[in-house]
């Protein structure tokens, strides 16, 4: 007997699994069985039954379905003859963009022209969160706050953690890309660069040699890439971005980071709380693009773990005889392995853009309006290739809005209360305005701080560095913006997002009621030191 495999999409439960099953199984010599969870068809029947019976037969009973293995795969829904779109670029903005343009209908043709998935769940947020929850559990091994427990110096394997870290990278790609391709008809993937030809097609240079893709509608969603600065003899090192490092060979003796923003503060500890000593350079403070608390904070929580934080100064030259040695003032760095943290740049080159009036900004990140178009009115782009901040989560987002406005709807994407994350530890989580930004715009606003020594969770959890900060209009007024340095910052920081997102007032919050013992609970405390001394109060004084 044969035996083919079947990826089944358009089951929504067992039952459904079990009527793909039963209608197979009642071809003569076929013995089939259907996974729902899995989107599986197993299929061993003897040689009179061909593939293309048993693709007929799962369409008769109302699914589609993809040969798997078969080197032509037949997809058992016909494709859409609506709007055609093609999406450039296969990470967290395209497939939103995708899966929401096939569901108005239209037929969309995916291009990637490197790993399906971007950036996100390939070397961005997966592996990075991976290695850091990692670098935690390690760090309280040696450093937790409680007597009676041992402290011990932890093993690091670190060809076994990295081991790990791609395994579940390689899962997620599979669950959340590659099953999405194979189980949605109406998305069809191409590998290759892309390039506009003219302002309804694009060239498409691949592994079989160039195709022509003609759309009514584009999506530019091709995300951003380390950028590196021209620093003398930096480009001739083996120096590390992000990427590199997540996958290194070796966990290195002296890691010199250069940066002082998210990729290089998160990596940095995580590096130093699993072994590896570890300087930063950073061009002017941590977290300049912060309120400037909350860099001081991190600086010194960094230089409490060990981390030395060199704070404007930028290399002059590097050098790489086995070791990397940087000329910075003062002297000599050296150090065996090197990242380079310093932001990214759009991957926006050599898309042919200016061939169909495509605007970029100075830093060349496509220009969109609040519904993701580009001066090219049937161009959209979305993600980290735009000058939107870059958060998957905002890609995401852009990606779903393009899709709904290149197929005639007519939705924005509003970023005011958009809250965002730092993952070191503590977190650090901000929202809306900082007191300086609400005061150059000619808004009354006042900020308090409330030091973690109020919160009672931080008490009880013996974990004290930090603070929230709280930003509103005058007179216990509408909050403005909310600044955390705190663990479960992450957490705490959505909580104000909606208060700011409905329009609440300090005074409201400070007379919410708020679970104790938690961290969020430190909102409404800070929320009283508009008007309270909280030092005053009792643990749950309301």
């Amino acid at each position: 007997m044969a035996t083919h495999l079947l990826k089944v999409s358009g089951m929504t439960c067992a039952r459904c699994a079990n009527k793909v099953e039963g209608a197979l199984n009642r071809l003569p010599g076929v013995q089939a069985s259907v996974s729902y969870e899995d989107a599986l068809a197993t299929v061993a029947h003897t040689g009179d039954v061909t593939s293309e019976t048993l693709l007929r037969t799962v369409r008769a009973a109302g699914y589609g379905a993809t040969l798997i293995g078969d080197s032509a795969p037949k997809r058992l829904t016909p494709k859409p003859r609506g709007l055609q779109v093609a999406v450039i670029g296969s990470g967290s903005a395209a497939f939103a963009a995708a899966i929401r343009a096939t569901e108005e209908g239209a037929h969309v043709t995916l291009i990637e022209s490197g790993t399906l998935g971007g950036t996100c769940v390939n070397v961005g947020c997966v592996p990075s969160k991976i290695m850091i929850r990692a670098a935690h559990v390690a760090h309280m091994q040696a450093h937790q706050p409680f007597e009676g427990i041992a402290r011990k110096a932890p093993r690091i394997a670190w060809h076994e953690l990295v081991a790990q870290q791609q395994s579940r990278v390689e899962e997620l790609r599979a669950a959340k890309y590659q099953r999405i391709l194979d189980g949605n008809p109406a998305i069809r993937f191409v590998q290759g660069r892309a390039r506009f030809e003219d302002a309804h097609a694009l060239v498409v240079t691949g592994p079989r040699g160039e195709q022509r893709i003609v759309a009514d509608r584009f999506l530019i969603a091709t995300g951003a890439s380390p950028s590196i600065p021209e620093i003398p003899g930096l480009a001739g090192t083996p120096y590390w971005t992000s990427t590199e490092a997540l996958v290194a060979e070796e966990l290195p003796k002296h890691l010199i980071v250069i940066g002082g923003s998210v990729v290089a503060v998160e990596l940095a500890q995580a590096f130093r709380r699993l072994g590896s000593k570890v300087t930063i350079l950073a061009r002017s403070t941590l977290l300049s693009r912060e309120d400037p608390e909350l860099g001081r904070g991190l600086q010194d929580v960094f230089e409490r773990e060990g981390i030395r934080v060199l704070t404007h100064t930028v290399p002059s030259a590097v050098t790489y005889d086995g070791a990397f040695g940087l000329e910075i003032p003062g002297g000599a760095l050296v150090g065996d392995a090197l990242l380079v943290a310093a932001g990214r740049r759009p991957n926006t080159a050599d898309l042919g853009l200016d061939r169909v009036g495509v605007a970029l900004d100075p830093t060349g990140a496509v220009i969109v309006d609040e519904r993701m178009r580009t001066s090219a009115a049937h161009i959209y782009a979305a993600g980290d290739c735009t000058s939107q901040p870059q958060y998957v989560y905002v890609a995401a987002a852009a990606g779903t809005r393009a899709a709904v406005n290149l197929t005639g709807g007519a939705a924005s994407l509003d970023l005011g209360t958009m809250p965002a994350v730092i993952f070191t530890d503590p977190q650090v989580a901000t929202v809306g305005l900082t007191l300086e930004e609400a005061l150059t715009a000619g808004q009354p606003a006042e900020a308090r701080t409330l030091a973690l020594d109020n919160v009672p969770r931080a008490l009880a959890n013996f974990e004290t560095q930090g603070f929230i900060k709280l930003v509103a209009e005058p007179g216990q007024g509408r909050l403005l913006g909310a600044q955390v340095l705190a663990d479960s910052a992450g957490e705490i920081i959505q909580a104000a997002a909606l208060a700011i997102r409905n329009r609440m007032t300090i005074a409201e919050m400070a007379d919410q009621l708020f679970p104790y013992l938690t961290m969020v609970e430190g909102l409404k405390l800070c929320a009283q030191t508009f008007t309270k001394d909280v030092k005053m109060l009792s643990c749950c004084a309301a």
